[in-house]
């Protein structure tokens, strides 16, 4: 069989770039980077249809942040179909074994041949279509997901379609884990776009001064000292937090009196996206808006 006939190539040959997140350790925020960048590269002008793919098997935390934790996985014909964030402008397709889990508290005990063969089907047998980015959410480290992941997807690695982001807090414990992520990339020949310092000081929700609470500077100085492009800095905002935390509905017991704003069934909302709606008042959406905007000059310039 051809690279080009197996079937994660023709599930994922009309995706135009893919890009997986990436972080050497654990706590840095990688599955909040991996939920904004794929709202704000839904906000662009140019409209463009984004996928998120949720890896992290044992902790997946996609669905709740993007409010459609409670939702089922559909069987048609041409496979899997994802869970459209969106509602119906069906511009924002997420796929997560968290899907899958009758209880949001259960949990994933699987060895490696089990979750090698979920992240398979996950991007063979999901029905994909056409996107413009495909942002695959892993888990911390660089272990079997990663190499099961890098395996399926090296058909399109010809193509140079895959590319990645590295995810990093400013303490020196965590910059000294992404060197190891970093060396992983290097290793299997996935390009870095670049790198962004998650929790680089906390922005106060009254005032917005920002104060460092870790060291600050180091994610950087690194990105200096390996090549790599600085995305930027992303500060602790409790709005952000609250906001994924809530997937954009009330917290539980509080009382609903904008039934546009939030539904009270199990289906989305139809006419309103309200994580995104949430999420573009929130501090840190104008600082990842030029984080969403370095990415997509780094994909163009790639793909020149």
């Amino acid at each position: 069989m051809s690279s080009s006939d197996t079937p994660v190539f023709r599930r994922l040959q009309n995706v135009k770039h893919i890009i997986i997140v990436l972080s050497g350790k654990g706590g840095v925020g990688k599955s909040s980077v991996a939920t904004q960048l794929a709202l704000s590269l839904y906000s662009l002008p140019s409209s463009p249809r984004i996928g998120i793919l949720d890896i992290d098997l044992t902790g997946p935390s996609i669905p709740r942040m993007l409010g459609i934790d409670k939702h089922p996985v559909h069987q048609s014909s041409d496979g899997w179909v994802p869970v459209f964030a969106d509602g119906s402008s069906a511009r924002l397709a997420c796929m997560s074994v968290g899907f899958l889990l009758k209880r949001r508290g259960d949990s994933v005990v699987w060895r490696g041949p089990k979750k090698n063969a979920m992240i398979r089907q996950f991007l063979s047998d999901v029905r994909w279509g056409e996107l413009d980015h495909l942002i695959i959410d892993t888990p911390p480290g660089t272990s079997d997901e990663h190499l099961s992941l890098m395996e399926h997807l090296a058909p399109l690695q010809t193509l140079s379609r895959l590319s990645s982001i590295l995810v990093t807090t400013p303490q020196v414990v965590a910059l000294t884990d992404t060197i190891k992520c970093l060396s992983f990339t290097r290793t299997v020949s996935l390009p870095v776009l670049g790198l962004i310092e998650n929790m680089s000081g906390y922005a106060c929700p009254c005032c917005g001064e920002i104060t460092n609470l870790f060291s600050t500077g180091g994610g950087d100085a690194m990105a200096n000292r390996e090549g790599l492009l600085f995305l930027g800095a992303l500060p602790i905002d409790t709005q952000l937090v609250d906001l994924l935390d809530s997937g954009g509905h009330p917290p539980e017991g509080e009382s609903v009196t904008n039934i546009d704003a939030y539904s009270n069934d199990l289906h989305i909302n139809e006419t309103k996206f309200a994580v995104l709606d949430g999420y573009q008042k929130t501090p840190t959406y104008s600082l990842f808006k030029i984080i969403a905007e370095k990415v997509v000059s780094q994909l163009s310039r790639s793909a020149e």
